[in-house]
């Protein structure tokens, strides 16, 4: 039986899905407190760097389409020695930050519901209910959430579309001036923390084995996508600084967007908001936790990793499962939000500085331009140094924790290679 392939909007949709998950509702808040008025920008430049990246994906997904996505571009590019595997296990580690911030979204949203004196422990609980709760529909049905996920993505859409709507004619254009932004450097800087909001586009590559005349649909799906959601994040940051003083969205932080929506939609909308991110954060903790565990699954079977974690129970990466779980755990209920993006973007921003670099090095085979991913690779690797300076600035304490995460991932891997002794080999999807 032949298999359904994908068309142009269904590629797209996996797109969009990916990075309107929970991160605009988790970062927004984020975004303010560092660019200020200039909030808009920030998202602007952090979807530019994103644009440019896609250029890179489109090429090698094309060329080498697999379900393993990234790993098979780094192990094709660099091969399979501790560079690469490192860098496979720093993707691992920053899309358990990834769940961490959804899982720590969920919880400030949540917590919204509860009495102002409870609602510290109730984040909390409501992280951690959500890591164990998901973990454990991945146990037992992990498609239940999958099958309602487009239903998901059109309610937050279509709430995300009235939040605009609603609020776009009561902005004042004052409060978007050039006076009210942070310095340059700040507005970088806050770019690059949020900019894991974008990184979903990366979950495109996964799907190019099923895509139909990909040459032709997988550049326009990336480009489209991106575009899209860059449009989106820009008029949502101009709505939400436009329609409320800045101290009030920064005092909201971690549940800003619902508090933005209160002004011109009162209570009702903040509470529909509130519940739209609920929404949205768990069927993105659903999605990324299922990908994320076979993310281990795919390291672990192409040598990298222990072999436990390519051992399945009941077809489902058991060992990665809950290694990723528990891990997700600590992180989310360990560090703030400002914390947890920091991770999160810079580990990806280093990833996708490697994806470029693999284009340009392979860019006979996938018939690229060079200059183009080398100047995605300069500005992923520029973003990176902006964003550990600003953090060496504000909070080195976030700056260290990002030194320890990635010398984990090349620590683990060169320790795991001199003991293990396992054969490392290319595998191009998972079986």
């Amino acid at each position: 039986m032949a298999q359904h392939k994908m068309g142009f909007w269904s590629v797209v949709a996996v797109g969009v899905g990916g990075m309107v998950g929970g991160g605009i509702f988790a970062v927004l808040g984020l975004a303010v407190q560092l660019s200020q008025g200039g909030a808009p920008l920030a998202f602007a430049i952090a979807g530019a760097i994103a644009l440019l990246t896609t250029y890179a994906y489109a090429q090698l997904s094309i060329t080498f389409p697999s379900r393993g996505g990234t790993v098979t571009f780094l192990n094709k590019a660099y091969g399979t020695g501790v560079f690469t595997g490192g860098l496979n296990l720093l993707l691992w580690l920053s899309y358990i930050v990834m769940l961490s911030l959804y899982a720590s979204a969920f919880g400030s949203y949540g917590s919204v519901f509860f009495p102002e004196s409870a609602q510290g422990w109730a984040k909390h609980g409501l992280i951690s209910a959500a890591i164990i709760g998901v973990t454990g529909l991945n146990l037992l049905s992990a498609d239940l959430i999958g099958r309602v996920e487009s239903w998901i993505v059109a309610f937050k859409l279509s709430i995300l579309a009235l939040f605009i709507a609603l609020g776009i004619r009561g902005v004042d254009p004052s409060r978007l001036q050039p006076a009210s932004w942070a310095s340059p450097l700040a507005i970088i800087s806050g770019g690059m923390i949020i900019f894991l909001a974008f990184e979903g586009f990366e979950l495109m590559a996964n799907t190019a084995e099923d895509v139909q005349r990909p040459e032709r649909t997988l550049p326009r799906a990336y480009y489209s996508a991106v575009s899209f959601v860059l449009v989106l994040y820009i008029l949502i940051a101009g709505t939400a600084v436009g329609s409320m003083p800045l101290d009030q969205v920064v005092a909201a932080k971690e549940y800003a967007l619902a508090a933005a929506a209160k002004p011109f939609m009162g209570q009702a909308g903040f509470s529909l908001v509130a519940i739209a991110a609920l929404l949205s954060t768990a069927s993105a903790l659903n999605a990324t936790l299922y990908g994320t565990s076979r993310l281990s699954y795919i390291v672990a079977k192409s040598g990298e990793l222990p072999v436990a974690l390519e051992k399945k129970i009941w077809n489902q990466p058991i060992e990665g499962l809950l290694i990723t779980s528990g891990l997700t755990l600590i992180v989310a209920n360990v560090f703030d939000v400002s914390g947890i993006s920091t991770m999160g973007s810079s580990g990806f921003l280093m990833i996708f500085a490697a994806v470029n670099f693999a284009n340009v090095r392979l860019y006979q085979q996938t018939h690229s331009y060079r200059w183009i991913s080398g100047l995605g690779a300069m500005a992923c690797l520029g973003a990176v140094i902006v964003l550990l300076q600003h953090t060496a600035q504000t909070q080195p304490r976030n700056l260290w924790v990002v030194v320890a995460m990635v010398s984990l991932a090349f620590a683990i891997e060169a320790l795991y290679r001199q003991f293990a002794r396992r054969s490392i080999h290319l595998h191009d999807s998972a079986d």
